[in-house]
């Protein structure tokens, strides 16, 4: 199995490349031509592109954001409509969902801010493949070596982690060893459509908090006020304040199994 990257450099491009043997990296540098050259022999493409989105946004800073994710996709997308590639793995986030609502596969409402615009403009483009195509909407990835966790593991080992406001907020997640596996599962039975890559099982921000100080043996009383977030990076804040309760129903329905569907149960395996 042949599998091309997009975004290979990231948190999970890096573990997709030790889990898949065979991969062909496609740069953002890499115009319609390269890639297509590129995809020779390839049997599946993931892309992973995007710009970081924890990140202020500036006017300037969106549209980085925008041409990075929909104008990367767009070129990758005629490429493999001119390829042999008989399979397209795109990825999104939950972030397309509303706050402060239970949603799964079948919600069809969409989050009316910057996120949600961008995560449905991002999707329309890679369902223009002609190709067998799969969108991964993304929770918040736990892993070690990147992501949000990687972030946290400071403050909270130096006993100033804490809530984010009054800890209320849900938080739907995913540990990368059962997202990788997410990847095996679809490819492995060709599955087509939309799928929730997250954990069965969202926690509020507070129950996040406190397993984390449990499995680290650290206090977590210094909550962060919400304004300060704002104060750091403005809008894009709502990332990290937004309420998300999202489940997998469609991935379950097919039969994955998570290897870790619970907080602790991921926590204790990242970071034992």
């Amino acid at each position: 199995m042949k599998i091309a990257l997009t975004g290979a450099s990231g948190f999970v491009g890096t573990a997709l490349q030790e889990a898949f043997t065979e991969c062909v990296i496609i740069s953002r540098k890499d115009d319609e031509k390269a890639i297509l050259d590129k995809l020779k022999g390839v049997d599946v493409l993931i892309n992973l592109a995007g710009a970081p989105i924890i990140k202020r946004w500036s006017e300037s800073y969106k549209k980085v954001l925008t041409r990075s994710r929909i104008e990367t996709t767009r070129r990758i997308v005629s490429a493999l409509n001119q390829s042999s590639v008989s399979h397209f793995i795109s990825t999104s986030a939950i972030g397309i969902y509303p706050d402060d609502k239970p949603c799964d596969e079948s919600c069809s409402e969409i989050a009316g801010d910057f996120v949600g615009t961008l995560a449905q403009q991002w999707e329309k483009e890679a369902l223009l493949c002609h190709k067998p195509t799969t969108i991964l909407r993304f929770g918040v990835i736990l892993g070690k070596e990147g992501g949000a966790l990687a972030q946290m593991l400071t403050p909270f080992r130096l006993g100033v982690g804490g809530t984010i406001g009054n800890g209320k907020m849900m938080t739907s997640w995913i540990d990368i060893d059962d997202l990788v596996r997410i990847y095996h599962f679809v490819i492995e039975r060709r599955l087509e459509g939309t799928f929730n890559a997250v954990s069965p099982r969202p926690v509020s921000n507070y129950a996040f908090t406190k397993s984390l100080g449990a499995v680290l043996h650290r206090p977590t009383i210094l909550p962060i006020p919400k304004f300060v977030l704002h104060m750091m990076y403005g809008d894009a804040a709502s990332v990290l304040i937004g309420s998300k309760e999202i489940y997998p129903a469609a991935l379950e329905k097919e039969g994955f199994v998570f290897d870790y569907p619970d907080i602790k149960t991921s926590l204790k395996h990242l970071l034992a």
